[in-house]
């Protein structure tokens, strides 16, 4: 049996913010319930599922105490510098925070970081020159 990622879920503190800030970024909502939002993010990408911080933890059996880095980022990789600037752009305006500005790599590529209204970062990378 092969691994394969089917939904990658965020626990979130406020989930209409969540919920907001991520229908600006382009998701299209799959499910919306009381405590739980699920969005498709287009063919062969899992989907993303913000949960309620309390009833994540909950769900999984343990504490929903927990700050600082989670030791890991999601990535998203536009097909030209300008998308990334027009990601990082919509992020700030939805709520979250440029973490690292959109800058030329030593590798050639271009990227940078952004948090979603929730400490979650996203990497934002092109390999266009």
């Amino acid at each position: 049996m092969s691994l394969q990622v089917s939904a990658i879920m965020l626990g979130v503190k406020d989930l209409a913010r969540a919920k907001t800030f991520y229908e600006g970024l382009g998701c299209e909502i799959d499910k919306d319930t009381r405590h739980f939002v699920s969005f498709s993010l287009g063919e062969g990408s899992p989907q993303l599922a913000l949960y309620e911080w309390e009833a994540a933890a909950q769900d999984a059996g343990v504490s929903s105490e927990g700050s600082g880095f989670r030791g890991s980022s999601l990535h998203v990789n536009p097909d030209s510098r300008e998308g990334v600037d027009e990601l990082m752009r919509n992020a700030v305006a939805g709520g979250g925070s440029v973490v690292r500005a959109a800058a030329p790599a030593r590798w050639g590529g271009y990227f940078g970081y952004f948090s979603d209204p929730d400490g979650y970062l996203w990497k934002v990378t092109t390999y266009a020159s």
